[in-house]
């Protein structure tokens, strides 16, 4: 009778995946002290907001200035080598009026870019579980679970992004059962495969049945969840997550150029300010940086304080390298733009496009 019941709990159940699911179902595993809230399933691994104490307050009414700065120039040489590497890149264009063109003005532009950072450290929890092979068992006997904030886990270098996963010390528990295989350690697996047919199956070698290559012919498979120990060690994952958020804000003041090449060149950072939080700038003769600087500051700590901690910020001022180059060729006049320390190119005309000179 027992023999009969061991069987009809290791029969094959197509319902049930071969993958175990990645927490418990609800009511499967006690509450842990400071992680109440976890119902079991897919997805669900609950966000602790930073307690009060663990999030920074601005002062009142304080703010940063900036020293002055002088706007860089572009000699003709520069802005002609950087036009010869333009066109190069081009292969319809000609290099010959680049080596010939006559400059007529190099108009230096003054452009800032001002740039806030918000470093925050955000955290989750989730149930996991491994096969239970009698190795220790860090349980509520040796003491309550430290808090979710609590568990001291070192954060990556300042403004980078980064992913730590830490199990939550005395939040382990045994379940005597694992609920994919009920306990048994392996699941039933079908082993015989008919054939039929009037010649002879070159698959099975006539014998009317084919050997199973899942479970080698026995009829059961090792669980791959319990990994046939029969027993699952469950406990609190936490997940600690860094994130650097960035907002970059550029006046719009040059019809003529477009803003978003400003992306991907970089500029001279003349002012850092950086502290656990910064404060907007004032008195900067660049009246848009300084509403940027507060609109952005303060935009940056109602979206993330709430559910993050702020453990650094970050803001720059970076006078990025702007030159509009007016210049004559055959009688007609063109222009084009020299921008970014890295004196890249950009035009909308050019006197010529063939391929070959």
């Amino acid at each position: 009778m027992d023999g009969e019941k061991d069987d009809d709990l290791g029969a094959f159940d197509p319902s049930i995946p071969e993958e175990g699911p990645s927490a418990p179902p609800p009511g499967w595993l006690d509450d842990v002290h400071g992680y109440q809230g976890h119902r079991g399933g897919e997805g669900d691994d609950p966000l602790y907001p930073p307690p009060p104490a663990y999030t920074p307050q601005p002062e009142l009414d304080k703010n940063t200035s900036v020293p002055d700065v002088r706007v860089p120039q572009v000699s003709e040489e520069v802005a002609r080598d950087a036009l010869l590497r333009f066109v190069e890149s081009r292969w319809r264009f000609s290099s010959k009026p680049a080596r010939n063109m006559s400059f007529r003005e190099l108009r230096a532009v003054t452009v800032y870019r001002y740039r806030l950072e918000t470093f925050c450290e955000t955290r989750t929890s989730g149930w996991q579980f491994e096969p239970y092979n009698g190795q220790l068992v860090d349980g509520a006997e040796f003491g309550l679970s430290p808090l979710p904030w609590d568990v001291p886990v070192a954060p990556p270098q300042r403004f980078s992004d980064g992913v730590e996963k830490v199990r939550v010390p005395h939040s382990c528990i045994v379940k005597k059962r694992c609920l994919i295989c009920h306990g048994k350690g392996f699941r039933r697996k079908p082993g015989n495969h008919k054939r039929s047919g009037s010649t002879r199956c070159t698959s099975c070698h006539g014998r009317g049945r084919k050997r199973c290559l899942s479970c080698n012919g026995q009829g059961f498979k090792t669980c791959s969840v319990c990994h046939g120990s029969q027993n699952l060690l469950h406990f609190i994952q936490l997940t600690v997550t860094w994130k650097n958020n960035v907002s970059d804000f550029v006046p719009d003041r040059q019809p003529d150029f477009p803003d978003e090449k400003f992306e991907k060149v970089t500029g001279d950072p003349f002012f850092i300010d950086e502290n656990v939080l910064v404060y907007p700038i004032r008195g900067f003769p660049d009246q848009e940086i300084c509403d940027a600087s507060s609109r952005l500051i303060q935009e940056h700590l109602q979206r993330f304080s709430a559910t993050s901690r702020v453990l650094q910020q970050r803001q720059t001022i970076e006078l990025v390298p702007l030159t509009h180059a007016f210049y004559t060729y055959s009688g007609k006049d063109f222009s084009f733009f020299v921008y970014g320390t890295e004196n890249k190119v950009f035009t909308s005309r050019y006197p010529s496009a063939c391929s070959v000179l």
